[in-house]
């Protein structure tokens, strides 16, 4: 019995061979990614299989310069996440959308969302389905 317990308490991930050292070096190059002030906004924008143009990025999102919308752009893009698609027509037509990797991203943005609204105390969607259950009871 002393052994399970054991067991349970020295892995520190559920992948095996993952030490804490391994696991914290990926989450912060994940993270390197994802900084930036309007990246997630940018992820979320594109997820669910969306294909925007740049302008409708820039309508989008109002508060971003154009300067910083295309920095921001070309990161993602240059680290996977974002693919960029361009039409050789007058005027310039751009498209973005994400990539099978970008895609990936969003179960895991969606936990981390939840997890910060628990953690704020916010209502979840979730604790708000089990409110309306428990009120209609």
């Amino acid at each position: 019995m002393a052994t399970v317990r054991s067991k349970k308490r020295s892995q520190k991930s559920v992948y095996p061979g993952i030490t804490p050292g391994i696991a914290s070096a990926g989450v912060q190059a994940a993270l390197k990614v994802l900084e930036g002030r309007w990246k997630l906004t940018i992820l979320f924008e594109l997820f669910g299989r969306r294909t925007l143009r740049f302008s409708e990025l820039e309508r989008a999102i109002p508060a971003i310069t154009q300067k910083m919308l295309i920095q921001q752009l070309r990161d993602l893009e240059r680290d996977g996440i974002v693919a960029r698609t361009v039409y050789p027509v007058v005027p310039p037509k751009v498209e973005y959308r994400l990539t099978p990797g970008g895609e990936e991203l969003c179960p895991a943005l969606d936990e981390l969302l939840f997890w910060a609204q628990r953690w704020k105390g916010q209502p979840t969607a979730a604790s708000r389905s089990s409110a309306r259950g428990s009120a209609s009871s």
